[in-house]
């Protein structure tokens, strides 16, 4: 049976009384699932991914880590944000120092570690995003992709159960996006549980076992194939379809079509290139 790591059980949370953001909202993150948050600008993403750290406290229901409730208090606190941290999608929210190493040292400093423990750490977590190029460079010198890189290293370095991405992909090129999602799947590897929000469906497809709909101050937790294919629910949280489920349906027509079905469009390629050999 799965372990549930992070519970949010019946939060809600308003910035203002007369326009909640969440309603009675529950969302469990399972130890090693991949789950993407889908939803408009301003539907409570973000929201969400606050309180489940605790930078928010929830104003009815509580947020849950491995079955404990969290306490807010400065030790409760730190413990949660040693189990799970969050990435800001503007990189430049999170990145201070002079360099990156001091960046990247900053969180595992905090943590009160020996010098060489946090050397090690630093170490680590610049091999895994591949930025150990960079660690002597000032961030602000660096390409809005690599401070991001910059940016997920130091929660790395944390080493987190759970590591909440917010809009990992925006503003990455291509090649940039790919080397993102190779990292998170050695992370994933490791032991590391990945939560991300995204405005790209086919991306969600691609990547996500599971994906939370937020939209309308609530929030719906499905497979993502199931989710993706549901046009009535992406219509509702002002989202396009996603191309994978419709071509899906495409290839469930053919006669004698068995196996897998296409993720991303080089699966789609190899599967087209692959029919078109055995004709």
């Amino acid at each position: 049976m799965t372990d549930v790591l992070l519970r949010l059980s019946g939060v809600e949370f308003a910035y203002d009384s007369a326009r909640p953001v969440l309603t009675d909202v529950t969302v469990d993150v399972e130890t090693g699932r991949r789950l993407a948050v889908l939803g408009p600008n301003g539907g409570g993403k973000t929201t969400l991914f606050r309180l489940a750290v605790g930078a928010l406290a929830p104003q009815a229901g509580h947020v849950e880590v491995a079955g404990k409730p969290v306490r807010r208090t400065r030790a409760g606190l730190l413990a949660l944000r040693q189990r799970v941290q969050l990435v800001l999608q503007d990189p430049d929210d999170q990145l201070f120092s002079a360099s990156v190493r001091q960046d990247v040292s900053f969180g595992p400093l905090n943590l009160g570690l020996s010098d060489t423990q946090v050397r090690q750490r630093c170490d680590e977590a610049l091999t895994a995003l591949g930025i150990n190029a960079l660690a002597e460079r000032p961030p602000h010198l660096l390409s809005y992709g690599q401070r991001k890189r910059v940016a997920i290293a130091g929660a790395v370095a944390l080493r987190p159960q759970l590591l909440i991405l917010d809009e990992p992909t925006a503003g990455l090129d291509p090649a940039g996006v790919e080397a993102l999602l190779h990292t998170l799947d050695d992370m994933q590897t490791t032991g590391t549980t990945v939560m991300m929000s995204t405005h790209d469906v086919n991306l969600a497809f691609r990547w996500a076992d599971t994906v939370v709909v937020v939209s309308g101050g609530g929030a719906r937790t499905m497979p993502v194939a199931e989710a993706l294919a549901d046009a009535a629910l992406l219509a509702g949280a002002q989202l396009a379809p996603a191309w994978a489920p419709l071509v899906h349906r495409l290839l469930d027509r053919l006669p004698g079509l068995d196996g897998a079905r296409p993720r991303s469009a080089t699966e789609l390629a190899a599967l087209l290139d692959a029919m078109g050999g055995a004709g």
